[in-house]
C-alpha cells in the first residue's frame, strides 16, 4: 500500500559490459472506484493518495461538486476471495446517493455517439455538468517569465520521477508561480485527479486563481478536469489536441502548449497573459 516504486532485477549493458543490476521502476496497480457500493470505474495508477484520486475523478465527471456532498471514502476490506484487503478498491459514499448505473447511462451516451457528433457531445457534457464557470477576473494576469519558470519548478518537485524516470506529473501553482501541490502517477489524468481531489477534500474548489501545469501533452480529458475544478489556466510542455483547444476556447480557459524555456504557444485565453 502506498508504494510508488519497486525494485526489479535487470541485466544492464553499458559500453559493452554486462552486469546484474537492481533497477527502481514505478509501481502500477489497478484501482477500482465504487460509488455507493456499485462498481464504477477501474484505472491503472501509482498507489498513493487513492482517496484523493477517487474524489477528483468524481469531481471531473460532475458527480461531486462540493465537499458537503461527500459522506466518506474507504478501502473495501475483503475485496478478494480469501478476504484480504488489497487496498486496490475504494468505495465513495455520497450524500445524494447517485448510483453507478445513472453514471453509466450518462457516460455511455457520449462514448457511443456517432463520429460526427462525439466531439460536440463531449463539449456539451462538460457544459451541462460543470458546477462553476471559469472566473474571468481581469486582475488575474500572468507574465511570460512566470510561466516560463513553471516546467523547471514542476520537474524539481518530481521526487519519484528522479528515481524511476517513469512518471507523469501535474502541479498546481498560484498566480505568483509558487507551487501549491504536486502529484506524480503513471497516468497523467490520475495525477490531475489526485490534485483536484486533495483540493476538493480541503474545500478549496473552485480553484479560480490557480495554474495547472502538466508534463507531456494537453488532452481533452485534462482540459475537462481543469474546467470541472474551476481552474482558469492550463499549461503543458507538449502539444494540445484539437478537442482540447475547442473546449478551452468555449469555456474561457487559457490553454498553453509547448511551454519550454521562454517559448510557448497560447491556444486560447491570451487575455490573461501579459503579451
Amino acid at each position: 500500500m502506498g508504494r510508488a516504486a519497486v525494485n526489479r532485477k535487470v541485466v544492464r549493458m553499458r559500453r559493452g559490459s554486462v552486469s546484474a543490476w537492481a533497477d527502481t521502476v514505478v509501481a502500477e496497480e489497478p484501482l477500482e472506484i465504487r460509488l455507493n457500493g456499485e462498481a464504477l470505474a477501474i484505472t491503472m495508477r501509482t498507489p498513493g493518495d487513492d482517496f484523493a484520486l477517487a474524489a477528483g475523478f468524481l469531481v471531473s465527471e460532475g458527480v461531486l461538486g462540493t465537499v458537503e456532498e461527500l459522506r466518506s471514502i474507504t478501502y473495501c476490506a475483503g475485496a478478494t476471495e480469501d478476504g484480504r484487503n488489497t487496498y486496490n478498491v475504494v468505495d465513495v459514499r455520497s450524500v445524494s446517493g447517485v448510483g453507478a448505473e445513472h453514471f453509466r447511462l450518462q457516460r455511455n451516451f457520449y462514448t457511443t455517439s456517432s463520429c460526427g457528433l462525439c466531439g460536440k457531445a463531449s463539449l456539451d457534457a462538460v457544459r451541462t455538468t460543470a458546477h462553476w464557470e471559469l472566473a474571468d477576473d481581469p486582475t488575474l494576469t500572468l507574465s511570460p517569465e512566470l510561466l516560463a519558470a513553471l516546467p523547471d519548478s514542476l520537474r524539481k518537485g518530481q521526487k519519484v520521477f528522479s528515481r524511476t524516470g517513469g512518471l507523469h506529473a501535474a502541479g498546481l501553482f498560484d498566480e505568483q508561480g509558487l507551487l501549491i501541490d504536486l502529484q506524480e502517477d503513471v497516468g497523467r489524468h490520475n495525477a490531475v485527479d489526485k490534485l483536484v481531489g486533495r483540493a476538493f477534500q480541503k474545500g478549496l474548489l473552485p480553484l479560480s486563481r490557480a495554474i495547472l501545469m502538466v508534463s507531456g501533452r494537453a488532452s481533452f480529458e485534462l482540459v475537462q478536469k481543469a474546467v470541472m475544478a474551476g481552474i482558469p489556466v492550463l499549461a503543458a510542455v507538449s502539444a494540445p489536441s484539437s478537442l482540447a483547444c475547442d473546449l478551452a476556447q468555449e469555456s474561457g480557459m487559457t490553454l498553453i502548449g509547448f511551454l519550454r524555456g521562454d517559448s510557448m504557444n497560447i491556444y486560447s485565453g491570451e487575455r490573461r497573459i501579459l503579451l
